[in-house]
């Protein structure tokens, strides 16, 4: 056995990684596997948080197992003093050899449906009670209200702006979304942090996501996809509220003259032009 002072000294390391790991880590932030936001945000996230806590207890699981066989072939088999003789030489060992083959792919295939499960259930389409049109450009974001016939534009956010400027979408609480989402220049990638979900938006192609925001609230979101020079400026905001209050919002936008839709690929290729979403009071140049 190693002495006493040697095992002080080997527990050290391990020690001070689970202090700087937990240390100001609350419960709620743990049980959570340290994801943004609280739980069922949507009716997805806390199946992403099962998910990606399920999968780090397995492999937490696997990697003991692994450091505790290295350091008992480490502390067991070591030279020992005046040990000058060769150790036996082994050309292969079958069973650790299947060992090392069977786990993993255990692992890998038991990853890949937990996953493909997962996915089949967060993105398949189910009735929605409204339908928004995201529309990424460089670099910010339009809301086409389909289903109420509003929009609102966005502006590139600025150093010396506030938050309330950046483009914010609206969604009711307890109603089934539906998201389609296009690029009117490159590809980016639509983010609300505290869903746990992204979708990448592609020019001349809508992809779809649907959800049932559940807590109501304001989120963050940006742009996930590095899409040219102020990618990091491509922000929005998302508030989910009561039914009433995202009401109010879209009479609100209607009573300002944003009726209509916004087109996701205008027909003029100027209306492309990646500098349109300036901020400035005439609104051709607000995209």
């Amino acid at each position: 056995m190693l002495p006493k002072r040697r095992l002080k000294w080997a527990a050290l390391p391990i020690v001070s990684l689970l202090l700087i790991t937990l240390t100001g880590c609350t419960p709620e932030e743990f049980s959570r596997g340290f994801l943004p936001g609280v739980g069922g945000v949507t009716n997805h996230t806390e199946r992403i948080r099962e998910l990606w806590v399920g999968s780090w207890l397995v492999l937490w699981g696997v990697g003991i197992i692994a450091w505790a066989l290295m350091f008992y072939a480490i502390i067991v088999y070591r030279r020992r003093k005046g040990d000058n003789e060769i150790p036996p030489q082994l050309r292969y060992n079958m069973p650790i050899e299947t060992l090392f083959t069977v786990v993993p792919f255990i692992l890998v295939i038991g990853f890949f449906a937990l996953t493909a499960r997962d996915m089949e259930a967060i993105e398949k389409p189910v009735a929605s009670d409204y339908r928004i049109e995201v529309v990424g450009k460089q670099w910010s974001w339009d809301f086409n209200y389909t289903d109420n016939n509003v929009f609102d534009s966005g502006i590139q956010y600025q150093e010396d702006g506030t938050e309330a400027e950046l483009p914010t979408l609206y969604l009711p609480v307890d109603r089934t979304i539906e998201i389609d989402l296009i690029s009117r220049d490159v590809i980016h990638s639509f983010w609300v942090i505290d869903f746990l979900y992204k979708k990448d938006v592609f020019p001349g192609r809508v992809n779809k996501m649907y959800f049932t925001p559940q807590v109501i609230g304001d989120y963050k979101g940006k742009c996930a996809e590095l899409c040219g020079e102020f990618h990091s400026m491509m922000l929005f905001n998302v508030k989910v509220v009561s039914q009433a209050d995202y009401d109010t919002h879209i009479a609100n936008l209607a009573a300002q003259g944003f009726t209509g839709q916004l087109p996701a690929l205008p027909d003029d290729p100027e209306n492309l032009n990646r500098n349109s979403n300036l901020p400035g009071d005439n609104p051709e140049i607000r995209g």
